[in-house]
């Protein structure tokens, strides 16, 4: 299975329903500080539900419509990635994340979102990535801003979250916007990408 390097010591990899206890231990850590941004941290509650939340994940992956992934650092799993959905047909996708707060100031999550843009760009030739977030979710933006989207709005009261209503704000990228993919001659190792340090960690996790 593939393995793509984020760090010297962190990788991007797919994150499979077999994985459901290290998946659920992730969670039980994770899950207080992420829950209000990742709708499944709530729903990983015991072995069965977390199984479940990944076989969902891995049936859109094998439908093509969608998928999710891990970042482990040191071998531990302590974030991911995923499609939150994907249309081939028309050419679209929307991408999001996840961390816990001890992998954070390290940049794992704009590397890990930057090769998932590049394969939807160069690889499936896909014309628009999008990204959502929480309005007050600071963090999750300044990725967005990173990444170099552009921000096309704000959803007003978008949705429901502990008896309070939140807007979203909504970033894209286009194909014709991002980078080329390198010829061989040029290409571009992951020590030669340089990402801007993380904001400050008492700020929320991005969505």
């Amino acid at each position: 299975m593939f393995a793509v390097p984020l760090t010297e010591d962190a990788q991007l990899r797919p994150l499979e329903p077999w994985q459901a206890v290290e998946f659920l231990a992730h969670m039980d850590r994770a899950r207080e500080y992420v829950d209000p941004w990742v709708p499944f941290a709530g729903l990983s509650t015991d072995l069965e539900s977390a199984r479940a939340v990944l076989q969902r994940h891995a049936d859109r992956r094998a439908a093509d419509t969608g998928g999710i992934y891990g970042i482990w650092r040191d071998g531990v799993l302590v974030g991911g990635t995923l499609f939150v959905s994907l249309d081939a047909h028309s050419g679209t996708c929307e991408v999001g994340c996840w961390l816990e707060r001890s992998a954070e100031g390290h940049g794992l999550v704009t590397r890990a979102i930057r090769h998932m843009i590049d394969w939807a760009f160069h690889e499936r030739g896909l014309h628009r990535v999008q990204w959502v977030n929480a309005a007050h979710n600071v963090r999750s933006a300044a990725v967005a801003q990173r990444l170099g989207m552009h921000l096309d709005g704000v959803l007003r009261s978008a949705f429901p979250y502990r008896g309070q209503r939140h807007d979203n704000q909504v970033w894209s990228v286009l194909a014709d916007e991002w980078p080329k993919k390198p010829t061989a001659a040029g290409a571009i190792s992951p020590e030669d990408v340089r990402v801007p340090a993380e904001r400050d960690p008492a700020e929320p996790t991005p969505a």
